[in-house]
């Protein structure tokens, strides 16, 4: 029959490393500029004369637009596929970078405002894309590693956000220096995102020619009038499993990005004038974390243990916030570095193991629905965190507000241990090869 017909041409593209590639590199220049306010929070303090509560705005306006325009961008997504979804990703962040240009004078802080939430408008084209480019254009076999390499990109970005901006603008009290190194940084930005945008042009395709997996083949095979794109969104809502991994993913990549927004502050606090380690200590995080995430893909790929995995790195996400909360005010630098980088490796490395284990859970739905159902509950739970330890830091010291964080992911290991592994597209390839 049709399923027969389809599974028989199942075949792996060589363009699907070239695409996985390009989407890697503009989530990298889009989470570069997602960060590369926070990082030197004090520069950009004094610079635009605004309060440090504003220039944290900066990173959480990407993570306020994600909540509304989720939905009508899964439902682009569906209705016109990824290519389209590329080029509207890669020309915002372009236009966003080109857009920051016009803010180099200390007066132009709205400016700037403005750049940041057209680069927030491209995340949202980007966050919900690993586990769908994953699925659409790698075999079974290597599906969990390419998902944890797109979103090794985003990763890589937030590092170089955390490494280049204290190097290229040094805490100078001149103005007029501050603005010219301030330029450098952004007519870099915007010269790599142009480049991209054309690349995707050129580059991008919207699927390979054969389906490369037999869930893939099955789903290419069903008759498009039977998808309704509401009726699956009430289908994942209805799904109990999904649902408890939807708020432990939340918590644990608010987490997150509380940390990485609010890190300059944690780390200036304890050792002033160190906003170059500062940086490397975030280097460091996302870094170990990048290591964790394509240990886990492989992991994963070999063997299909979604739920223990994903438990497990919880646990160690939670020891690695204990123990990083109670050694940052020891007085010793390599001790922060050491403990940051352990607690990167799990928690950064939870970001494609989350996406994984809801494509698991939730086929054969859209991945860019389950995904972006994720992102928003970390979009959410992250704003809340970034605010609330914000507070808790200038009221109590930054160790309560390490401690909101433990407590928050040690909620979330004890829900992790109530999900099910109901693993559905492990039994549709299983159940396609008997057949």
């Amino acid at each position: 029959g049709g399923v027969g017909d389809a599974a028989a041409v199942v075949q792996l593209s060589r363009l699907r490393w070239a695409v996985l590639l390009l989407f890697s590199s503009y989530s990298l220049c889009n989470a570069f500029q997602w960060i590369q306010y926070g990082s030197i929070n004090n520069v950009f303090v004094r610079f635009y004369d605004v309060s440090a509560f504003a220039i944290d705005w900066l990173s959480m306006s990407y993570m306020l637009i994600y909540i509304p325009l989720l939905f009508p961008v899964a439902w682009l997504l569906d209705k016109r596929g990824l290519r389209f979804i590329a080029l509207a990703a890669s020309a915002l962040n372009a236009m966003g970078a080109w857009v920051k240009l016009g803010s180099l004078k200390p007066h132009l802080f709205p400016v700037t405002v403005l750049g940041q939430v057209i680069c927030g408008l491209a995340q949202v084209f980007i966050l919900g894309m690993p586990s769908r480019i994953a699925s659409v254009w790698f075999g079974s076999h290597e599906v969990s590693t390419a998902c944890s390499i797109a979103v090794f990109g985003n990763q890589l970005g937030i590092a170089a956000g955390f490494l280049v901006p204290p190097v290229l603008i040094p805490n100078v009290e001149d103005v007029e220096k501050l603005a010219y190194h301030i330029s450098i940084m952004f007519f870099m930005t915007a010269g790599v995102a142009s480049a991209l945008f054309i690349l995707v042009i050129i580059v991008f395709k919207e699927k390979p020619p054969n389906p490369p997996s037999r869930a893939q083949a099955l789903i290419q095979s069903r008759p498009t009038v039977e998808y309704s794109y509401m009726q699956s969104i009430l289908r994942l809502l209805r799904n109990a499993n999904f649902l408890l991994l939807m708020v432990t993913y939340g918590l644990n990549v608010g987490c997150f990005y509380a940390l990485s927004t609010l890190l300059n502050r944690m780390v200036i606090h304890h050792y002033p004038g160190e906003e170059v380690n500062a940086g490397r200590i975030g280097l460091t995080i996302i870094l170990s974390g990048m290591v964790g995430a394509l240990i886990s893909g492989i992991w994963l790929d070999k063997t299909k243990t979604y739920k223990q995995t994903t438990l497990v790195v919880y646990i160690m996400s939670l020891v690695g916030m204990i123990v990083y909360t109670f050694t940052l005010n020891l007085g010793h630098l390599w001790v922060v570095f050491v403990t940051a980088g352990f607690l990167g490796f799990f928690m950064t490395g939870y970001l494609p193991l989350g996406f994984e284990f809801a494509v698991e859970l939730t086929y054969p739905e859209s991945e860019g629905t389950s995904s972006g159902l994720l992102n928003v509950s970390a979009q959410i739970f992250g704003i809340a965190f970034t605010i609330s330890e914000g507070q808790v830091m200038d009221r109590f010291g930054t160790k309560a507000g390490n401690l909101l964080l433990c407590s928050v992911l040690f909620l979330g290991t004890v829900m992790t241990a109530f999900i099910k592994a109901d693993l559905r597209r492990q039994r549709a390839n299983l159940e396609n090869e008997q057949t």
